[in-house]
């Protein structure tokens, strides 16, 4: 059967994984791939890609820009309140404008439902992938679903980063997901509402019932995308499992450490 294997040795970020799904498929359907993602009108929102290289390896990076600018790495995952007063507006087919004060799980669902061009299947991922990371900001927070709300920009990258996967993982079609434990560094990360510790609260939350540690390394590795992700589309958890590989994918961060900042996904047959 067709299997992926997700080292999860650096963590697991929304755009690290969208960079290793990327380079699992042939090269000249990349860029078409981008061209594709970004003719889907997600408000604001950029797709790029970029050569990277970390201790030697090469592999793909990711660019989400937002209104033409990119968010410092994974400080979007953060960047949530309750009262929300930075809107977004978007036009419909019919040329009527429509403005929202605020982002919260009705607005995801709005944007993914009436305005992507999708297959359902991908609507429907998209929108568990988000349910799973606004219950943990619920649960955090002491607060409904419903009145959880996110802060524009970070809004859209992060669901620029879900829907990529999503619909990577929907072209792929694999039928065995296997990730390794998660790694979710350590220390504190800086956010909307001040300094928390490493993983964040939303982190630790979504990543119970799944294998995760800390190697040591002083950083956030592991975000609330990423931690949604793996947790929506693995099939089971381990080391890599038997399987006979035929492409692997390396996606990159933005910052350096000892050990290559990347997530590695691995394609092929396995039993």
């Amino acid at each position: 059967m067709k299997a992926l294997y997700i080292d999860c040795g650096m963590g697991a970020a929304g755009d690290m994984l969208t960079a290793a799904l990327i380079e699992l498929l042939p090269e000249e359907e990349r860029s078409a791939f981008v061209d594709e993602f970004n003719a889907l009108g997600i408000p604001d929102v950029e797709m790029s890609l970029a050569p990277s290289v970390k201790c030697g390896i090469t592999g793909t990076h990711v660019s989400i820009k937002v209104g033409g600018i990119e968010e410092d790495e994974h400080m979007h995952e953060h960047h949530h309140d309750h009262d929300n007063e930075h809107g977004h507006e978007h036009t419909h087919a019919d040329g009527t404008h429509h403005s929202h004060a605020h982002h919260g799980t009705a607005d995801i669902a709005h944007i993914v439902n009436d305005h992507l061009d999708l297959p359902e299947k991908v609507k429907k991922d998209i929108l568990a992938v988000y349910d799973i990371i606004a219950a943990a900001e619920s649960k955090v927070h002491g607060m409904p679903v419903d009145q959880v709300h996110f802060h524009e920009v970070g809004t859209m990258d992060a669901l620029a980063d879900v829907t990529a996967v999503c619909m990577l993982m929907n072209r792929i079609a694999p039928e065995k997901v296997v990730a390794s434990p998660i790694n979710t560094g350590s220390g504190t990360v800086r956010c909307a509402h001040g300094i928390l510790p490493v993983p964040a609260p939303a982190t630790a939350n979504i990543l119970m019932g799944m294998p995760s540690y800390s190697s040591g390394i002083r950083s956030e590795l592991c975000t609330p995308t990423g931690a949604a992700l793996i947790k929506h589309f693995a099939t089971g958890f381990g080391s890599m499992p038997v399987m006979i590989t035929e492409a692997i994918g390396y996606g990159m961060g933005n910052k350096d450490f000892e050990t290559a900042n990347c997530v590695r996904i691995m394609l092929g047959q396995a039993e």
